[in-house]
């Protein structure tokens, strides 16, 4: 492996001599799903000595089972198979099994429009929209193991969508409302989707901004014979007859009831693409019994929602987190869930605040990076709002740097929430390294202890132990049961990938040291991929998507550390011969990059170079240019750089973004 974790920052190096502990709040525990160390322990040894006790009894209290199972694990990584004999459908663990209890007149999903539209859907409004939408898809040719294609901004069709498709056994591909054509059209082709749902268009910082157009642009050349669209913006767009048609008019004259089909529990329930250092998307398959039962479990464990909490997932359905913790996981467990499409910034900084004080918000789940935006615009915004409703305050996407969590617990939480801030992966399915609230003792910036029945160790290159607070690899070592099963059509690739390094055990891919009290601090990624917002970028995807411009003869990107996003892309391009350099045509390619993938993988620099960085075999040594766009100084060793002097070029010059 040539990649070596880099150090962490030195403001977790101070936290971890400081020893700051936080205990959880006394009054928090007294009612916590999970209340005492006693218990975290008891469940930790359980798991361990008796894996399949442990999760078989979590399976058969958290989901619903149409017939139960006989086997609750069979294999070790990579290809281990959970609750065999089992049946199951998805969509009954969300819904039908809430309308036999008092919960049929609770609210399911509080939604909220970024122009101020408001929809309530109680459990059984869920019920029968989810019904007449199945019958609809099931009338247009939809049948189990077929994929459909879900584009669709933060609106409660998504949700809809989603169970309606794991209602008739389809596997679902939801691609993030702000991707590109050219991006949506690569994820229909490679799923082989014959169906795209999606809307009109949806609203961002008080502008429409168009999808169906997007769609019909993605959808040549593809296998695509329906595409479904929800009247959402009330624009025009265009209409091609016998293919299109309106969400509205199929499920007017639809039955409210669907029979759910009962699955196998390894039934893929979706296909998610994250991007992977080889920068084609990899389309990461989760399985319908095993996924759900992680995301049950660890909502109830660490979010620990209870009956009358009103919970807001800020995470966009299209990632693995709106995925686990906006439907799957909340709804399986009778949540209420609160839903907002648009801008958190719009039309003012308050937005976030003003949505927790009108809903009562009780559990808040959010990203560092929507964290640190509010702590730069300062405390009078959310302190207009009375925010006393709260109780638990959570974090993903990325690590949280110790300053944003102090400023997210004081300022946010008043001092008396505790937060989890939690590690997992679209891989992992489900939160695998997180403080539980109500037992565990918080640091800044560290994601805390394994949950129950992960195994997760910090190792160095040949996969032996490390000592305590030296950087190494994270990795986990049994199977669990939210873990995704493989690569959509490339097996190969998904054992390539996650089990070739560490052999019987997942590399996750980041760099993480473990202190003298267990804790993990996840360091960051250790190859070519990018967290950007919480959002994985592939260096390979935007590189692919600079050279395609016709002025640009190679690109090599990289990221820094960012103040505001937690990573930065800087973007190294040498120019076709002839091609001057200046600033339009930075901005041009800025532009180029978020028309051909998203606004997210937009550069924040561009840096024009003569020439970059080159082993003798030709191969960009970007580590080198990782240190460059970070100013700070060149380590490692230099012996296979072909040319020195391109090294310093780099460092004297380049037109800058």
């Amino acid at each position: 492996m040539a990649v070596q974790p880099t150090s962490p920052s030195s403001a977790l190096d101070s936290l971890l001599q400081e020893r700051r502990v936080f205990p959880p709040p006394a009054r928090f525990a007294e009612r916590a799903h999970v209340s005492s160390e006693e218990q975290y322990r008891q469940m930790r040894e359980r798991a361990a000595a008796d894996p399949e006790g442990f999760w078989g009894e979590l399976a058969r209290e958290l989901i619903s089972w149409r017939q139960p199972f006989r086997t609750v694990v069979e294999g070790e990584l990579p290809g281990a198979r959970w609750f065999g004999g089992g049946l199951l459908n998805a969509s009954e663990s969300c819904i039908d099994r809430h309308l036999q209890t008092w919960r049929r007149n609770k609210a399911a999903i509080i939604w909220e429009g970024e122009m101020g539209e408001e929809r309530v859907l109680t459990y059984q409004d869920l019920a029968r929209e989810v019904g007449r939408f199945a019958n609809a898809l099931r009338k247009q040719g939809v049948k189990q193991g077929d994929r459909v294609c879900i584009y669709l901004p933060m609106i409660p069709e998504a949700a809809i969508a989603m169970l309606a498709c794991a209602r008739l056994g389809a596997t679902h591909s939801l691609v993030f409302a702000g991707f590109s054509g050219e991006a949506l059209h690569d994820r229909i082709n490679d799923a082989g989707a014959e169906v795209v749902i999606t809307a009109d268009g949806t609203f961002r910082k008080g502008a429409v901004v168009p999808l169906k157009a997007t769609v019909d642009a993605a959808v040549q050349n593809t296998a695509v014979r329906r595409v479904l669209c929800v009247k959402r913006a009330g624009i025009e767009v265009p209409w091609i007859p016998g293919r299109d048609r309106w969400w509205h008019e199929l499920v007017d004259s639809e039955s409210d009831f669907c029979p759910a089909v009962p699955l196998d529990p390894e039934h893929p329930l979706f296909i998610l693409y994250t991007s992977g250092s080889t920068g084609k998307p990899k389309g990461l398959v989760h399985s319908t019994g095993g996924y759900l039962v992680g995301c049950a479990a660890t909502t109830k464990w660490v979010l620990d929602l209870q009956e009358e909490d009103t919970y807001w997932c800020t995470a966009d359905v299209g990632w693995i987190t709106g995925h686990s913790y906006v439907v799957y996981g909340p709804l399986a467990l009778g949540a209420t869930v609160v839903m907002y499409e648009g801008a958190p910034m719009y039309p003012l900084p308050d937005r976030f605040w003003r949505i927790v004080e009108k809903y009562r918000v009780t559990v808040l789940y959010t990203a560092p990076t929507a964290i640190r935006t509010f702590l730069r615009m300062g405390e009078s915004w959310p302190n207009r709002h009375d925010l006393t409703s709260l109780r638990l305050l959570g974090s993903v996407g990325e690590p949280i740097n110790p300053e944003a969590w102090m400023w997210y617990r004081e300022v946010i939480g008043g001092g008396r929430c505790p937060i989890v801030d939690t590690w997992w992966q679209t891989e992992t399915g489900a939160m695998m390294i997180s403080p539980l609230p109500g037992v565990t003792p918080t640091k800044p910036g560290s994601c805390t202890r394994p949950l129950p029945g992960i195994e997760a160790r910090v190792v160095d290159h040949e996969g032996n132990p490390v000592e305590p607070g030296k950087g190494g690899y994270l990795i986990v070592e049994k199977p669990w049961p939210s873990m995704a099963r493989t690569i959509w059509r490339d097996h190969e690739r998904y054992l390539k990938a996650y089990f070739s390094d560490f052999p019987g055990r997942y590399f996750t891919g980041d760099g993480a040291r473990q202190d003298e009290d267990g804790y993990f601090w996840i360091m960051g990624r250790v190859d070519d991929v990018i967290n950007v917002s919480g959002h994985r970028l592939g260096t390979m995807e935007i590189e692919s998507a600079l050279v395609a411009h016709a002025a640009v003869a190679e690109a090599a990107v990289v990221g820094r550390p960012d103040e505001l996003k937690g990573t930065a892309v800087v973007a190294f391009v040498t120019l076709q011969q002839g091609v001057k350099a200046s600033p339009e045509l930075r901005d041009e390619l800025k532009v180029h990059v978020s028309r051909e993938i998203s606004p997210i993988a937009r550069p924040d620099e561009i840096r024009f170079a003569e020439a970059l960085p080159k082993t003798r075999s030709g191969k960009i040594m970007r580590r080198l240019l990782r240190d460059i766009a970070a100013e700070r100084e060149t380590q490692g060793d230099l012996t296979t750089l072909e040319d020195l002097n391109v090294l310093a070029q780099l460092r004297e010059g380049g037109e800058e973004g």
